[in-house]
């Protein structure tokens, strides 16, 4: 296809596809003709995961160009590409501070990850994320205990997300089925617990 019909099978504006070509986010077509390039199925599905990074995971260029990065390295493994996607999608990580509640609060989430046999990186930002949560907590004078949440949500994802991955498919399909995964289905968990919540109050509180 040319590139005004994969624009239009995209959804996305033609400046922007051209755009997207000047910044190496999308691979360059077939050259037809020095004018002229043909478009295919691979750089529709790029586009599809270029807009799930843009749009949905809110990510700036740069990190895209990262992501992308990895997908195009047949060399490195499928877990490591997918755990460039998700590192991405966590943001600004919170750094450690000299304060023994955020040391009390590591040691937490370092226990609570061995206990669930979770093979996790030292590095993860989501654990450096739930340190600061929980360290927060405790400063509010909450008393929380995590296990409950943290068997949800290992129950959530081995037995439905990442079936829902396909890791022997082309793998930029793999990354955009988890950045839209774990982005939407997160805030769908989220909507859901605010119903069970409103319609547990009800049962117990209303008259």
């Amino acid at each position: 296809m040319r590139i005004s019909e994969l624009s239009a099978a995209s959804g996305v504006p033609l400046p922007t596809v051209k755009y997207y070509l000047r910044e190496g986010l999308l691979h360059p077509g077939e050259q037809l003709a020095a004018t002229r390039a043909d478009y295919d199925e691979t750089h529709l599905r790029r586009l599809r995961l270029i807009r799930a990074l843009l749009e949905v995971g809110k990510l700036p260029v740069a990190s895209i160009k990262k992501v992308i990065a990895a997908v195009d390295d047949p060399g490195l493994p499928v877990h490591t590409m997918l755990g460039t996607a998700h590192y991405a999608l966590a943001g600004e990580v919170p750094s450690a501070t000299q304060d023994p509640d955020w040391d009390s609060a590591q040691a937490e989430v370092d226990q609570l990850i061995a206990a669930l046999g979770w093979r996790i990186e030292s590095w993860a930002p989501p654990r450096a994320e739930l340190t600061e949560i929980l360290t927060r907590m405790r400063k509010l004078g909450m008393k929380p205990d995590l296990r409950p949440y943290a068997e949800a949500a290992d129950k959530l994802v081995t037995e439905v997300e990442m079936d829902q991955i396909s890791f022997d498919g082309p793998r930029d399909a793999a990354v955009e089925a988890l950045v839209l995964g774990t982005i939407l289905y997160g805030r769908a968990f989220d909507a859901l617990r605010r119903l069970a919540q409103e319609s547990e109050s009800a049962r117990r509180l209303a008259p």
